[in-house]
């Protein structure tokens, strides 16, 4: 981002207001999720890089922010986007429990499940995923793995799998880490008949080349996050230019937070799979009045009208009330200024 784009740094701190939302099942290993909220002339967005990410992954995610705040999302070219349920990595008891969350049963298009968890074993994946087709079993199902497999283990854990959800498998994310082993992956699933698309994020969102996926053949298609790649409008270059059909996910966001993936989402041209931007469901609170969930298995983009009379992707205002509910003060307050602060320092030097 070009410094002139920026605004100045008492001006973003000005905006900013850190809130903490409780979850109702442990995800990405965290109870509770602390975000920044940032108000800009253009709406409401959100900087919440996790706890470990330093300045210069930070400095992504504040992009995002700051583009999204000051210059807008976009205008869309659908008005709703078909959403997938998530299921982190909990017992097949609390399967239907997660996925009642996302509403209706028979309208959910399409299932993320949650493998390859620290402390879990292959049989528990396999019971989780069977359970979510007994529950599911015209819905679309993929599987995350966040790169924890080796490639033997995948091979092995694929096979499993794709014989217990059968034709309704759409793709395995991020089975391994790496894009060369992605590619290595894929080769070898051909060679053994397996028909699994691979779906590559970390190698994406991680990787100093995002094109390196589709220039090797690692993937057939890419599951893409809004925040740590810099903003909407880097994130509709990387997808075109790759060739590869997207999924949008987010990352953990609240309903504002979660605004940018659905504006992304919006102004895709094709949009062939079901997106994971259904996790504002994993939360046990929020700070706008009507939380972005999926109802019939889709959430309508909000809009509002811009200067011109056209329309464009706009993020409900948070409720003063809720951001007090939910608000952080004192030494967490500073710790989130700090961020932001490292990660300004990263974005005026670029």
């Amino acid at each position: 981002m070009e410094q002139h784009q920026l605004p100045e740094r008492a001006e973003l701190l000005d905006a900013a207001v850190i809130v903490s939302l409780p979850m109702r099942t442990r995800f990405r290993g965290q109870t509770r999720r602390e975000v920044m909220l940032i108000g800009g002339p253009a709406g409401w967005a959100e900087f919440g890089p996790f706890p470990e990410y330093g300045p210069e992954e930070s400095s992504h995610w504040l992009q995002a922010a700051v583009h999204a705040a000051w210059a807008g999302l976009g205008a869309p070219v659908r008005a709703e986007v078909p959403i997938n349920a998530t299921v982190p990595a909990v017992d097949p008891a609390d399967v239907e429990g997660v996925l009642k969350r996302y509403g209706i049963l028979d309208s959910i298009p399409a299932v993320k499940i949650k493998v390859a968890e620290p402390g879990q074993t292959d049989g528990d994946d396999a019971a989780r995923v069977t359970e979510v087709c007994r529950l599911l079993p015209h819905a679309g199902i993929r599987i995350d793995a966040n790169g924890a497999w080796s490639i033997s283990e995948a091979l092995t854990q694929l096979s499993v799998i794709v014989e217990i959800a059968g034709e309704m498998f759409e793709y395995a994310e991020q089975p391994v880490a790496g894009i060369e082993p992605l590619a290595d992956l894929r080769e070898q699933l051909q060679g053994r008949g397996l028909p699994v698309r691979i779906a590559a994020d970390e190698a994406v969102r991680k990787a100093d080349d995002p094109f390196r996926v589709a220039a090797l053949g690692a993937a057939d298609l890419l599951v893409v996050k809004v925040p740590p790649l810099g903003g909407v409008e880097r994130v509709l270059d990387i997808v075109n230019r790759s060739g590869l059909p997207a999924v949008v996910s987010s990352a953990l966001d609240s309903s504002i937070g979660l605004t940018a993936g659905l504006a992304l989402a919006a102004q895709l041209p094709a949009l062939p799979y079901a997106c994971g931007l259904g996790t504002v469901s994993l939360f046990d609170g929020e700070v706008v009045a009507e939380p972005l969930v999926p109802h019939g298995g889709v959430i309508r983009v909000p809009v509002a009208a811009d200067a011109a009379g056209g329309v464009v992707v706009r993020s409900p205002d948070p409720v003063p009330a809720l951001i007090q509910q939910h608000r952080v003060t004192g030494p967490r307050e500073a710790w989130w200024f700090d961020r932001l602060a490292a990660a300004y320092d990263v974005l005026h030097g670029s």
